[in-house]
């Protein structure tokens, strides 16, 4: 499988990118996973179902499963310390490509998702200067990099192009688990 992180400040457009590349990467016949950070407090469940009735009585693990998807919810007895890499080993194996959002810190190869201030958007320093595992940088204004770049500088708007990079890249972004920390 091969993984690639999408880091940028809330609000940049990871979210609209990884949703599009998805679409973009199923188009091409490939199977695509997502690892997604999320806030401390975040819920799948609803009150009142079945699933979440199971792990309010106390369950460790709750699965449940259709013919057409399934979940698996785990509750931890107090706080847990997991890493982008302990959720990539939970995933399948038999994908293609795993996109994470988030995790900016992680030791992943990634694409950096960096827009200029305007009006839906604050705007933040760059994360390439000081983070060697940014390998890319996905903008909509590649004039106003903050700083000059060697790597490579891809439309934010042309998923297309970004899909392609990550297909003609595919080697780059072969995950090995040998090769990091859990």
């Amino acid at each position: 499988m091969k993984v690639v992180g999408f880091a940028g400040y809330s609000g940049s457009g990871k979210t609209t990118l990884v949703e599009q590349l998805i679409v973009a990467l199923k188009e091409r016949g490939l199977r695509v996973s997502v690892v997604k950070h999320a806030h401390h407090n975040f819920d799948i469940d609803q009150p009142g179902k079945d699933t979440f009735r199971h792990r309010a009585a106390g369950a460790f693990e709750v699965v449940a499963a259709s013919s057409q998807r399934m979940a698996l919810m785990r509750e931890f007895e107090k706080p847990a310390k997991l890493n982008v890499h302990h959720l990539i080993a939970e995933l399948y194996t038999g994908v293609d490509w795993v996109l994470v959002e988030g995790f900016k810190s992680s030791d992943l190869l990634k694409i950096e998702v960096w827009r200029l201030p305007g009006d839906d958007y604050a705007g933040m320093p760059a994360l390439y200067p000081d983070d060697d595992f940014v390998v890319a940088i996905a903008t909509d204004a590649p004039q106003s990099l903050p700083e000059k770049t060697l790597r490579t500088v891809l439309d934010l708007n042309d998923v297309a192009s970004v899909a392609d990079y990550l297909v003609h890249n595919e080697h780059r972004f072969e995950y090995n688990p040998d090769h990091h920390q859990p």
